[in-house]
């Protein structure tokens, strides 16, 4: 099967009520669990590169992992450059056979955010590739997404019409209170549903997308931690706010701190219990395994997309 766009798996989701998982890569063993993961689960799923990643495993080394990826399964897979930092970008991973693209002009003010969206909707669009924009600012650090909780700031359901309406754009972030990183809440949870609410009643058939919304599983954290980390007070989105997001009108939600933090874990682990490891195999292995273990659970017990592929 070859790769597909979001187009159709958005309009089942938004039909269905269900929300699809956008996991990012930057090696083999993660592209390979989050695949195996989706084909156990039978569920469509988006794997995305930042542009650091793409830097780190070069693109054509990526292509042909997804490549190979496709080819072992027949579940929807849709390869998206996540935080496309300008036209350049886009345009690389466009040409190198990426289905969607993000390109994130929520650093510019609205006029400037348009009209660079509109120039990689154009291009985007002509060669059959969807496009993702966001408007607002979350904050947080995630590779080159760096803003401050001074400067982050909710999305406006009115500029967010106008906006979609303007750039032709195929789907939407939107910033509702998550935020890039481990660190996502200094004190308790909170997402404004009533935000969500009002940006669905204007953009009833434009996918939305939700930013920075790893859970940063305890778990996961407390074993890093145990084996010689340093990650104290990390905090993401619980699951529950993200099932209900996915309930009520969220498409796509984005994952990668949780993903990091298995790998990490598990890797720690095999370090501490069996310091005479030195074969690759024997720690990425577990590591391998423990992402899948997350993203099935992501896809099962949080999104609902599961049997929807």
């Amino acid at each position: 099967m070859a790769l597909v766009t979001t187009k159709e798996m958005f309009e089942k989701s938004m039909k269905e009520h269900f929300a699809i998982g956008a996991f990012n890569v930057n090696n083999m063993e993660i592209i390979q669990a989050i695949v195996d993961a989706a084909k156990e689960e039978n569920s469509p799923v988006i794997l995305q590169a930042s542009s650091s990643a793409i830097k780190y495993a070069r693109i054509n080394y990526l292509m042909k992992m997804i490549e190979a990826a496709v080819g072992e399964t027949d579940v929807p897979i849709a390869m998206h450059l996540d935080h496309g930092p300008d036209f350049e970008t886009c345009k690389m991973c466009i040409d190198a056979g990426f289905t969607s693209v993000m390109i994130d002009g929520s650093k510019y003010d609205f006029e400037e955010n348009v009209a660079l969206t509109k120039k990689v909707v154009d291009y985007a669009h002509e060669r059959g590739v969807v496009v993702e924009a966001e408007l607002g600012k979350l904050a947080g650090i995630e590779d080159d997404v760096n803003v401050s909780a001074n400067d982050a700031m909710y999305t406006d359901p009115d500029q967010a019409k106008e906006f979609v309406e303007r750039t032709g754009c195929d789907s939407l972030a939107i910033a509702i209170g998550t935020s890039h990183g481990a660190y996502k809440f200094k004190g308790e949870a909170k997402l404004r549903f009533d935000i969500l609410e009002k940006v669905k009643e204007k953009l009833s058939n434009t996918p939305i997308v939700l930013h920075g919304a790893s859970t940063v599983i305890p778990e996961l954290v407390e074993t890093c931690n145990k084996y010689g980390g340093n990650i104290p007070g990390a905090k993401g989105v619980p699951d529950e706010m993200l099932n209900e997001a996915s309930n009520r009108g969220i498409s796509k939600i984005n994952v990668d701190t949780d993903l990091r933090l298995a790998m990490t874990s598990e890797i720690r682990k095999v370090f501490a219990e069996a310091p005479e490891a030195f074969d690759p195999r024997k720690y990425l292995t577990p590591a391998r395994d423990k992402i899948t273990e997350v993203v099935r659970h992501k896809i099962r017990d949080v999104f609902g997309s599961n049997n929807k592929a």
